[in-house]
């Protein structure tokens, strides 16, 4: 059991990783989205969808791994990180939800500011990213909280 015990960690860690790398790959491309062309704008809109996309089904294989880990590991679920970590993860999933779709479909929108979306998006990927590290800096540390 301790081996597979450390596979699920290792998945884990991967789907982490998964998870919030995504992110950083799309600050550049907001960038771009600000001056580019109709044609280059709907490439680098599949981008971000396709990230964001992927970053979902990680953040599954995130949850069904942690629920895993709870269930064969010490901790239990009113361990305070944990708590903390689940709160956290349930803001961040409402802030996912309205967070980039709107957005992205308002390029497509006749009369919109392309700078201003871009603003946005780019303020929205840096919240989910101190979302996302504010988790895993729990699941890390572990602080002893009450």
């Amino acid at each position: 059991m301790d081996y597979l015990y450390r596979i699920i960690i290792y998945i884990h860690v991967l789907s982490v990783i998964a998870s919030i790398g995504p992110f950083f790959i799309l600050l550049p491309v907001v960038k771009k989205l600000r001056m580019a062309t109709e044609a280059e704008m709907n490439a680098y809109l599949d981008t971000f969808r396709f990230a964001v996309r992927f970053a979902k089904h990680a953040g599954h294989v995130l949850v069904v791994t942690g629920i895993l880990l709870v269930i064969s590991g010490p901790w239990t679920w009113s361990t305070p990180w944990i708590v903390t970590t689940l709160i956290i993860l349930f803001c961040s999933l409402l802030f996912l939800a309205r967070a980039f779709s709107p957005t992205l479909r308002k390029f497509h929108e006749d009369g919109q500011n392309k700078e201003e979306l871009a603003a946005k998006l780019n303020r929205s990927i840096w919240i989910y990213i101190v979302l996302l590290l504010a988790m895993l800096w729990f699941m890390v540390v572990k602080p002893v909280l009450w």
